[in-house]
């Protein structure tokens, strides 16, 4: 089996770290072949390399840092695709979560219950799938 690079990639084409670059240029960089990428881009509907004419895909920095986090979860820690996924949408809803106000869901004169507390996330999660399927629509 290959040994695969550091999780910093390697890019040696003279432009700035937070560039775009295409699926040749990060499959090179990361070790991971772009059959592998464009099947990811399928798996998981976070992953959105941007496309210009032709279909062609350029991937931004928070792309190429989204490949490294799925390739660590799959292919160093043992997740499969759909646990993966899982995780990466679990930490972004308590990212999201955690940067949010708590007085964009509470009135002036009183905070919601504590109970409701485990329940935004959860929520957000769901709206934020929601907002991605009528994207892909």
């Amino acid at each position: 089996m290959s040994e695969r690079p550091p999780l910093e990639p390697r890019f040696d084409d003279g432009k700035e770290a937070r560039a775009l670059r295409t699926i040749g240029e990060v499959a090179k960089a990361l070790g991971i072949r772009q059959h592998v990428l464009r099947y990811w881009e399928q798996q998981f509907p976070m992953l959105k390399p941007l496309k210009r004419s032709g279909g062609r895909r350029y991937y931004r920095g928070e792309d190429v840092e989204l490949v490294q986090r799925i390739d660590r979860l799959v292919n160093r820690e043992g997740y499969t695709l759909k646990g993966a996924r899982q995780a990466i949408e679990a930490a972004a809803g308590r990212a999201h979560a955690a940067a949010a106000p708590a007085a964009e869901f509470a009135g002036p004169a009183r905070a919601a219950p504590e109970s409701y507390a485990g329940v935004l996330p959860q929520l957000r999660a769901i709206h934020r799938r929601l907002a991605q399927a009528l994207e892909a629509a």
